[in-house]
């Protein structure tokens, strides 16, 4: 009987090699590393000038750090146990945090965290970043929704296409320029889509990363989170022990 693990590692590579079979795939070459809570469920993932943010989820488990490259925690906030946390991003003063099923978004403090507010969202939360004066928020589909800071209302959706193709499963978003990062769950692909044309110009291709870790941790989960530092990119997963540091 093959275990749920070697079930897991087998839907990753069928996915990442049949459905985005056609178009071109870089694979990072990894330049550092740095040490990753285990028990971080990673959801969100982004840098606030030389600190790491990351959001977390689980329900009872789902809080927001900010850490130091050594691993040092400077900040922290815990949800209450009935929301299960999401994608993070900050915006001025602000850091927008989602949660998974519940319809709803926090507002928190940029620095100090403390909690400032909510809205709701239109569907389940997923992966969240920052372009053009307006929340660009996943939600599993292969649709990324524009939620406008003024209301919180939907102001507009990107559809995601490779090749005229959805793509769907996009979780954990960053933004560079005009340039999104976007992970597909359950593979350990990172979509590289042109804004606002929603066209995926490549893939950066962390499959073979993402299977030795599961093989060497069983509580590792899949690839999620993608962090740019001005230079360069930082790429974890859920319960992953390292961070890495890559170039492509």
């Amino acid at each position: 009987m093959i275990s749920l693990l070697h079930r897991a590692l087998f839907c990753m590579v069928a996915v990442a090699a049949l459905v985005y079979a056609d178009t071109p795939r870089v694979v990072p070459t990894i330049v550092d590393s740095i040490p990753h809570e285990q028990n971080h469920f990673t959801q969100g993932l982004f840098f606030d000038g030389k600190d790491l943010i990351e959001s977390t989820g689980h329900y009872g488990e789902s809080g927001i750090y900010r850490r130091t490259l050594d691993g040092k925690i400077l900040d922290s906030l815990r949800l209450a146990e009935r929301y299960f946390g999401e994608g993070s991003v900050a915006v001025g003063d602000d850091i927008f945090y989602l949660t998974w099923k519940s319809r709803k978004a926090f507002i928190l403090n940029r620095k100090p965290f403390a909690m400032k507010g909510e809205f709701r969202i239109p569907t389940e939360g997923w992966g969240l970043a920052y372009w053009r004066d307006a929340l660009l928020m996943s939600n599993g589909s292969s649709e990324l929704l524009q939620i406008g800071l003024g209301g919180f209302s939907v102001v507009g959706a990107i559809p995601v296409r490779d090749n005229g193709r959805e793509v769907p499963q996009l979780n954990e978003l960053e933004v560079v320029r005009d340039t999104l990062y976007a992970n597909i769950w359950t593979t350990g692909l990172i979509a590289v889509i042109e804004l606002p044309s929603g066209r995926v110009l490549k893939y950066l291709d962390f499959t073979e990363k993402a299977m030795e870790i599961n093989r060497r941790f069983p509580k590792a989960d899949v690839l999620n989170g993608v962090a740019f530092d001005g230079r360069d990119f930082w790429i974890t997963g859920k319960n992953w022990p390292w961070i890495y540091k890559v170039r492509f």
